[in-house]
């Protein structure tokens, strides 16, 4: 996804009360940041990205489709977890270290069938 649409997914986030004004500063500032590296992982294996997609069961259509950079891994988790509250199940600690030890590819997968959604969350 090209930043400029990256920025619009983001201030449409905002705009409709899925995150707030401080979390979209955030997650704009981390575009910026990452904005002249490349979106491939490190040699080595360092993973660089968090990508975190919701969509709707019933259409498959893309809700939320947000990127951010590694450096914003425990704040991503925390959005990710506002978005399925089946997430109070999973084991965060578990994850983040996982994460550090170098894991990478889906990490979650959550459906909410009450509200119609898939929460995935990639770490590349």
């Amino acid at each position: 996804m090209a930043l400029k649409e990256e920025r619009m997914q983001i201030l449409k986030m905002i705009e409709a009360g899925t995150i707030t004004a401080d979390e979209g500063a955030k997650l704009l500032a981390a575009l910026e940041e990452g904005a002249g590296k490349s979106e491939q992982p490190e040699p080595g294996g360092k993973a660089r990205w968090m990508r975190i997609r919701v969509t709707d069961l019933k259409t498959g259509r893309a809700k939320v489709n947000v990127n951010l950079p590694m450096g914003l891994v425990n704040f991503g988790m925390k959005m990710g977890a506002r978005f399925a509250p089946e997430m109070e199940e999973i084991d965060l600690d578990e994850i983040m270290e996982a994460i550090k030890e170098g894991a990478q590819g889906k990490i979650i997968e959550v459906e909410d069938d009450e509200d119609g959604e898939r929460v995935q969350i990639y770490i590349e």
